[in-house]
């Protein structure tokens, strides 16, 4: 209670101290405040509605208002017997004579078209994409404003405005009206091409489509001269029968049926002679005209280039975008720590395995085979037993054996599962120390594929160990004061840093002794997240501790349904979809980051807030791994009030640096052998049914605030 007023005391002086501070928050906090939002909303779009009044009105009423406009801004506002035509008063005719007269005119339009744009945005509305819009309508105003103004050089020069007007004076007084005209002509191209993905497509198509027409006036040409050699057959035949009527020797039926015979004999000779080449020379040319017209789209399909298609709609989604160009931390901010690592001397081992033999031979028990490995930390001493020698009777030992090494503790494993031997871990009289870069820098961290790589540290075979986070899905952290548990916090923090990218993980940190993790307060704009109405993205209050987590289960019934509405069984089958663009933003679907909630001395929280936050976490922890919630709890004092039966029912992946008993180690790992450790990082990892030995890799403070420091240089997300 004393240390709960003491520090009651230092927030109140702290808050009087800093006036400046708290003064300049409460202006943060308006602005960000929904209802500001809305409010400039609303007035951008009255806004845009009274400028196109006034700009609209500027038509009927300018030459009324122009002369009044001469009069001083000031005696214009102020005397009441000075009147204006424009329909939204004066603030109208000045507004309105600025934009149109003085600066772009009838472009000026462009404007009201912006403001609507930004209202509609700051109300939630999304018509278009905001800023190349804003980008286009600007430069659509300035090169208006000049186009116009070369049509209505003459009359009605208002129409461009004085902007529009003295950029295409100043470009005929340079390279004369022919150049002038033609630079107008070609940043229009250019405006075009560059503003509008499809614009360059369409003007092919329009090229194409001309280009087709001319073969179809080719096609209209031909059947156009068949139709004059048909009135070629008409006089070919008139003549026939006028020859055939000078014939003097034939009897008028019989010559009339000749003529007859010879006019329709003569008349398809002709046609086959004359005409027949012609339609079959047509006929082929329209067949192939046909030809080339199908052959002309087939090539248009095949042949689609960029701007045909939507890149935006056809790519696949990319989370990382809003942060492009983001760098994960180097590996050079880890430094070479001072080699301490000394190979185990031969006769180290020969002596160590002389005095396991021995005391075993002591007691009736025969050996036929021992093997050593040596780890960082510990040599594990593997051993065969003769037939018929009791396991139990071997660990039985463990206190006799640590006695004859001498040794700070021993750990006997018996059986080593998946091994037909029996396990003895004898510490090194000079352990190494496991750097993180070494096991950054590792193949087995580098080239894994898990969701969340944690690199823990190097196991007894002196090989990185990497646990899956989402397979965890929850580390529980315990072990004594001084053991390692806040330097494995940070390597944990430190492994994710160098895998993920700010768009997909987000870290919740509770620290109630207001230290651990403060060094991590610089990364809040890339990493942590918070309430919206918190001004603190690390957690130091333990009151805060539960509106933080049932916000968290908040968010993991939205997630949830989110999922049933996707059709996807967990986050990653989910963000696939995303990032594959099947799921449709305007439906609240969005990419989900993973969320890490790190609770340092958890015994402090659950002592004051007892049930209240025990049950939140105990409801993320049975339901929250399947939308990538995960939880890391560390405590230095793994009671049974601390570390329930609920709690430890959800965390099956659990690590434990030294304890000071037995009865401790039995409540983290439901074993022995955390009491047995060597403390200075030795831990033991459950994961999946086995207890492995890792020494964890060792990260100093310095280095965090190099890796915080260089990620706080870099691009971030909006405060």
């Amino acid at each position: 209670m004393v240390r709960k007023k003491e520090k009651n005391k230092k927030n109140i002086t702290k808050k009087r101290r800093n006036p400046l501070i708290r003064a300049l928050k409460s202006v943060i906090r308006f602005f960000k405040d929904e209802r500001f939002k809305v409010s400039l909303g609303v007035f951008f779009t009255g806004f845009a509605i009274l400028l196109c009044l006034s700009f609209t009105s500027y038509f009927f009423t300018w030459k009324a208002d122009q002369s009044i406009l001469s009069v001083p801004l000031t005696e214009l506002i102020n005397k009441e017997d000075v009147k204006v035509e424009n329909w939204v008063g004066k603030t109208g005719a000045v507004l309105s004579n600025k934009f149109i007269h003085d600066w772009f005119g009838i472009a000026s339009f462009s404007f009201v078209v912006i403001f609507i744009l930004l209202g509609f945005r700051l109300l939630n509305i999304k018509l278009v994409k905001l800023s190349s819009s804003i980008f286009i309508m600007l430069i659509f105003t300035v090169w208006g404003s000049v186009v116009l103004s070369a049509l209505f050089q003459d009359k009605n020069d208002w129409l461009g405005g004085a902007h529009g007007w003295f950029i295409y004076e100043w470009l005929e007084l340079m390279t004369g009206k022919p150049g002038a005209i033609t630079i107008i002509v070609i940043s229009g191209f250019i405006f075009l091409i560059y503003s509008f993905k499809n614009a360059l497509n369409t003007i092919k198509q329009r090229i194409s489509a001309l280009l087709k027409m001319k073969k179809k006036d080719l096609v209209e040409t031909a059947e156009d001269s068949f139709e004059i050699i048909n009135n070629k057959d008409v006089d070919v035949d008139e003549t026939i029968i006028k020859k055939d009527d000078v014939s003097d020797d034939m009897e008028p039926d019989k010559e009339v049926e000749q003529d007859e015979e010879f006019t329709n004999s003569e008349q398809e000779k002709i046609i086959e002679e004359e005409l027949v080449p012609e339609i079959e020379n047509a006929e082929i040319k329209e067949q192939k005209d046909d030809l080339d017209l199908s052959v002309k789209e087939l090539e248009d399909e095949e042949q689609v280039s960029e701007e045909e298609i939507n890149i935006d709609i056809l790519q696949n989604f990319d989370p990382t975008l809003d942060l492009e160009h983001y760098k994960m931390p180097t590996i050079d901010l880890l430094p070479d720590l001072p080699s301490r690592k000394t190979e185990v001397a031969r006769e180290e081992l020969n002596e160590n395995k002389d005095k396991i033999v021995k005391t075993l031979q002591d007691y009736k028990i025969e050996i036929s085979k021992i093997s050593a490995t040596v780890g960082p930390t510990v040599t594990l001493y593997e051993i065969v037993p003769e037939a018929g020698v009791r396991i139990s009777k071997i660990k039985n030992l463990e206190d006799d054996i640590a006695l004859s090494l001498a040794a700070l503790g021993i750990r006997i494993i018996a059986p080593i599962p998946g091994k037909g031997t029996i396990g003895i871990e004898v510490p090194n009289s000079k352990p190494e120390i496991v750097s993180m870069k070494s096991v950054i820098k590792s193949t087995r961290f580098q080239e894994s594929n898990f969701e969340l790589p944690i690199a823990l540290g190097k196991n007894i075979s002196n090989e990185t160990h990497v646990i899956n986070l989402v397979k965890a899905p929850h580390l529980l952290v315990a072990g004594a004061t001084g053991q390692g548990k806040s330097v494995g916090i940070n390597v944990i923090i430190t492994s994710l840093l160098y895998k993920m990218h700010p768009a997909q993980l987000k870290f919740v940190l509770i620290d109630p002794k207001m230290v651990e993790l403060s060094l991590y307060k610089r990364i809040e704009n890339h990493f942590l997240a918070k309430l919206p109405d918190d001004e603190e993205a690390i957690i130091t209050d333990v009151k805060k501790v539960v509106p933080v987590m049932n916000s968290l289960c908040i968010e993991m019934d939205q997630r949830y349904t989110l999922l049933t509405k996707a059709g996807a069984r967990n986050i990653s089958e989910y963000n696939e979809k995303f990032i594959q663009r099947k799921l449709n933003p305007n439906k609240g679907h969005y990419y989900m980051p993973y969320i890490i909630v790190i609770i340092d001395e958890f015994s402090d929280i659950i002592v004051q807030e007892g049930k209240e936050v025990e049950t939140p976490i105990s409801r993320i922890a049975a339901k929250a791994r399947a939308i990538g919630i995960h939880l890391i709890i560390a405590t230095q004092r793994p009671s049974i009030d601390v570390i329930t039966g609920l709690i430890k029912a959800n965390f099956p992946t659990r690590i434990a640096f030294k304890v000071t008993s037995m009865h401790d180690s039995k409540t983290i790992l439901d074993t022995t052998g955390a009491n047995q450790l060597v403390g200075k990082g030795d831990l033991l990892i459950s994961e999946a049914g086995k207890i492995i030995r890792v020494q964890c890799a060792f990260i100093d403070t310095p280095e965090v605030e190099l890796i915080a420091d260089y990620i706080s240089k870099q691009q971030a997300y909006p405060a």
